[in-house]
């Protein structure tokens, strides 16, 4: 496949054709923030955490669904990029309630992690204090939706890595939630396989295995990654 040439943050890389802006400085060992990001699954740019500059181009663009051409020149921090990074965070803090000291992914969550990377050290927008409830009927796990930042990353593994289409999205703007089937409670779901898949997938404290408390829900993303790559590779075809 051919390789194109282009120029992140002053550094002349190259990457194969058709690939996005944020696996190429992947590759190159460069750190472009994301939330809504997942190895194994197809990207949608939906946090918009991911935004970069690219020469020529007025307004911003995701790295996750834009492909690379030859000669980009692609800027990943920017005081500029960092306002609006900052102003998405805190939006995403104050459109839901984020209490860290009690969450079960405190310490371990990628939205604090990046809160703390950009300097947020409080919010400067009305918080909405909705009331979103919290679905305990499954027998393992759990949906705080207090805590879902809507980055469908669990949508997107239960349809394409477990096959089991049982999280979907519904509704628009601030009324948007992370549902089951049709949404019904997760426990009365028939299509649900209890694989855990969306628990591992998910960036906050939104899904959680039951009996977990405060700081103790740690995840290892890299086994979805495993699975997708074994599937590609075919390795578990006798």
């Amino acid at each position: 496949m051919a390789a194109k040439t282009l120029t992140i943050d002053g550094t002349q890389i190259s990457a194969e054709n058709h690939t996005t802006i944020l696996q190429a400085a992947t590759e190159a060992g460069m750190q472009i923030p994301t939330l809504c990001h997942l190895e194994g699954v197809y990207d949608i740019g939906a946090c918009r955490l991911c935004i970069v500059e690219v020469k020529g181009t007025p307004r911003l663009v995701p790295a996750c669904t834009t492909r690379i051409y030859e000669g980009m020149e692609v800027t990943t921090n920017s005081e500029r990029l960092q306002n609006y990074r900052r102003m998405t965070i805190e939006l995403l803090f104050a459109e839901r309630n984020h209490v860290c000291c009690v969450c079960v992914s405190n310490g371990n969550c990628e939205l604090q992690t990046l809160a703390y990377s950009l300097g947020m050290d409080h919010v400067r927008y009305d918080y909405c204090f909705p009331r979103w409830g919290v679905d305990a009927t499954h027998r393992f796990l759990g949906m705080d939706h207090s805590r879902c930042i809507l980055c469908t990353r669990c949508v997107r593994t239960c349809w394409h890595i477990e096959g089991a289409g049982t999280k979907n999205i519904a509704g628009r703007g601030g009324k948007s939630m992370i549902i089951t089937d049709l949404n019904e409670p997760w426990g009365d779901s028939d299509s649900c396989t209890s694989c855990a898949k969306c628990v591992l997938s998910c960036p906050t404290g939104a899904l959680f295995h039951k009996g977990a408390t405060a700081t103790e829900m740690e995840r290892d993303r890299s086994k979805l990654e495993y699975i997708v790559n074994a599937r590609e590779k075919q390795q578990w075809i006798v």
